[in-house]
């Protein structure tokens, strides 16, 4: 008997992924992999926008909540992850949804990235050193593909070590996958930011980002993206609670431009709108 097959629902954020995964696994006795790099980490709740406890029990969820702040979580550790889980899932007879923005995670799955070994510590070290100008001509000299955020050291380096260790065997996706993104119009993604970052100042970030402070410091990683670098310079007395929410605004525009720059290099992505998306993965199911 034919497994059921994998739905891949891609897309900017706050374009509606979350809300239009969970309504068509409920449909279709589904089950979702999140394919966001921020929703691996524990405690990272609201300023990461994860599905809501309540959403969570309306389907089940996997790829939140997998590692500490400050632990390391690669592509490659996300691949081997969502295999897993894809086939747990399908051993059960559900259809497994990867719902996200990520990218490379996306990606990883889909097109089969094959990592190699380990970086080397001492390699990673000396790019330590580098700024974040001399990473990114680095990357510009040795033909490595910018990160999303370019201006982010740490996911500069990521993009170079990767360069160093993975390559894309497949330029066709896995079979038995239908992969399809949400297009939405500039304007109303825009409106969409920044409603949604209103409610998730409403809900409690500035609480959660004090407590993940206090417990894990300012200096990881995971705390160096997305809105908590803001929320530290608010509690630090340098910028006022209206200004951080405008900056947050900012910079959530400027990532789902950056997604849509990396998503549109897939051209096996079937785009519409919410409507356009449900129905055509509707059909798509309803034919296997």
């Amino acid at each position: 008997m034919k497994q059921p097959p994998l739905v891949v629902i891609a897309g900017p954020t706050a374009s509606g992924k979350t809300g239009l995964g969970i309504e068509l696994a409920q449909r279709f006795e589904g089950e979702i992999i999140s394919a966001d790099s921020r929703a691996v980490y524990k405690g990272m709740d609201i300023g990461t926008a994860k599905p809501t406890l309540q959403e969570q029990e309306v389907v089940p969820h996997w790829g939140l909540d997998l590692v500490d702040p400050g632990e390391r979580f690669t592509a490659a550790d996300f691949k081997l992850y969502a295999l897993k889980k894809i086939e747990e899932i399908r051993s059960r007879g559900h259809v497994p949804f990867l719902v996200g923005g990520t990218g490379l995670y996306i990606d990883a799955v889909i097109f089969d990235f094959q990592f190699g070994p380990p970086v080397d510590s001492q390699y990673r070290a000396g790019l330590e050193k580098m700024t974040i100008d001399e990473l990114q001509q680095y990357c510009t000299n040795n033909n490595v593909v910018l990160p999303e955020n370019n201006k982010n050291k740490r996911y500069l380096i990521r993009a170079i070590e990767r360069k160093n260790i993975s390559t894309k065997v497949r330029t066709t996706p896995i079979d038995n996958t239908i992969i399809v993104g949400i297009a939405t119009d500039r304007n109303i993604l825009r409106t969409k930011i920044e409603t949604r970052s209103e409610h998730i100042f409403d809900n409690g970030v500035v609480q959660e980002a004090t407590i993940l402070g206090k417990r894990y410091g300012w200096d990881h990683e995971s705390m160096t993206g997305n809105i908590y670098p803001l929320i530290h310079l608010y509690l630090k007395g340098e910028s006022t609670l209206s200004e951080i929410k405008e900056k947050s605004t900012t910079l959530d525009w400027r990532l789902a431009k950056r997604q849509l720059t990396w998503l549109h290099r897939n051209p096996y992505i079937w785009w519409g709108s919410i409507t356009e998306v449900r129905e055509h993965v509707a059909q798509e199911l309803a034919n296997e």
